[in-house]
């Protein structure tokens, strides 16, 4: 049975480590440039923006959540442990703390289909990241 605990900065390097191998995994139209950018802000901005919840399987963290007000603003579940509900027990868990919202990039379509199996539906769409980075995001709100 996994379990959900909220995460501190004991465990910011540990959920880098689970974001990386996530997104080597899953973003497959970033650049090598663009992952060591993302991943240079990863702990000192965007995690400092969230409150990090973390599933853990065994003994181990296997994934996490990024929630902000009513915005999902990160989830990331470790490579190996993907397609085993662990991403839906997350996001279930941040419905209860209040989530409606969140951003998906366009160019994730495996995003997009789990997001809208979970209940999302797209409301909008931006050209660009939040950062200005020529990837267009798709809003989707409950």
């Amino acid at each position: 049975m996994n379990r959900i605990e909220r995460c501190g900065e004991k465990d910011y390097q540990t959920l880098a480590e689970i974001w990386e191998r996530s997104v080597r995994a899953s973003h497959a139209f970033l650049s090598e440039k663009d992952i060591e950018e993302i991943r240079e802000a990863l702990i000192p901005v965007y995690f400092q923006g969230v409150e990090l919840y973390g599933i853990v399987d065994g003994d181990a963290l296997a994934g996490f959540i990024g929630v902000s007000g009513k915005n999902i603003e990160m989830l990331f579940v470790d490579d190996g442990m993907m397609g085993k509900g662990l991403g839906k027990q997350l996001v279930d868990y941040a419905k209860g703390l209040g989530a409606e919202t969140v951003e998906v990039n366009e160019q994730n379509p495996r995003a997009l289909k789990f997001y809208v199996a979970n209940g999302f539906r797209v409301v909008g769409r931006e050209e660009q990241d939040g950062e200005g980075r020529p990837f267009p995001i798709l809003f989707l709100s409950l």
